[in-house]
């Protein structure tokens, strides 16, 4: 299996006909074999009855039906994981995204990259409520994560296999991927796709999304650098802490013993004390997330590294 596309779908029971007969055109005129996973996110329209139909008439539309509105990443991530295809491409069921740039995206992994991310360069969405905080949340991101992207909104992304099998999703993190995926060094790279007005339905995004999405921003910019070594954040925080607890008290100590400045009545010594207790704090908290995070690798077996590739040497021996 060369390509699957994964769709997910919530109340788009207009759209879905008309998205399945574009994507046929386009990828019936290249020789890649494919599949469509449509995931029906707890739509309460006709989506299911419209998918199951497809599927009765084409094997090729496999349909993921969730028992609830779970939300679009982990609509995807169950998308990713009933995925056979070689090549995994997503997009939204809502017809904004445009098919016919699917084969040229495709091109762009055959060329080397292991995620190619589109780019809506002329967006077809109202300004205040969708262009203008989007716009905002790319710079933020591009900024806090050091990989910049024009648009991390897109949902037309493709990626080879192996990358998604690698990736765990929750929250609004499926956005984050590219961020997400250079931090294992995984190349990537972006591209100007077309992005059509909503021609049925009415969209499932907004502002209070946006605020959603710069919450889990923390979260990646926590397992893009602190991941595997807490102690560094939260050790960092608690020397700091500590040390300035500690300057303060040399600086009462010095007043008290050169100037009959007294300590013992000031408030300034008991957030001096504070200060080292909190580091203290800080610094056991860092040990114990250590200890939590070696847990968690050996439990899960998560791999510390990811190996491209190994080229030469001989088969390893097993005896």
């Amino acid at each position: 299996m060369d390509l699957s596309l994964v769709v997910p779908i919530y109340n788009e029971e207009e759209n879905i006909p008309l998205l399945y007969a574009e994507i046929k055109e386009v990828l019936e005129t290249t020789s890649y074999s494919y599949e469509l996973i449509c995931v029906d996110d707890g739509s309460s329209d006709h989506s299911v009855a419209v998918l199951e139909q497809l599927s009765r008439e084409d094997n090729r539309v496999v349909v993921i039906e969730l028992r609830r509105n779970f939300g679009q990443t982990a609509a995807m991530s169950a998308g990713f994981d009933h995925a056979r295809g070689d090549i995994i491409i997503t997009m939204d069921g809502d017809l904004q995204n445009d098919p016919h740039d699917i084969p040229a995206m495709v091109e762009k992994l055959n060329d080397g990259y292991d995620v190619v991310t589109g780019w809506r360069h002329d967006r077809k969405d109202p300004f205040i409520s969708r262009k203008l905080p989007s716009m905002m949340a790319n710079k933020l991101i591009s900024w806090i994560t050091g990989v910049g992207l024009h648009d991390y909104g897109c949902t037309l992304k493709a990626f080879k296999h192996e990358v998604t099998e690698n990736i765990r999703l929750y929250g609004e993190m499926h956005r984050f991927i590219p961020a997400i995926a250079s931090g294992m060094g995984i190349s990537f790279t972006e591209v100007k796709v077309n992005h059509r007005a909503r021609r049925f339905g009415t969209s499932k995004y907004g502002i209070s999304r946006t605020i959603r999405v710069i919450l889990d921003l923390l979260t990646v910019k926590f397992i893009l650098s602190y991941a595997t070594r807490p102690l560094h954040v939260f050790g960092t925080v608690g020397v700091v802490s500590s040390f300035i607890g500690f300057a303060t008290i040399f600086f009462m100590l010095i007043q008290r013993q050169f100037f009959g400045v007294p300590m013992g009545d000031r408030p300034l010594l008991m957030l001096a004390v504070l200060m080292i207790f909190m580091g203290i704090q800080f610094v056991t908290s860092g040990l114990l997330a250590e200890l939590v995070v070696r847990t968690y690798h050996e439990s899960q077996h998560k791999p510390i590294y990811y190996v491209r590739r190994i080229i030469g040497g001989t088969e390893k021996d097993t005896k």
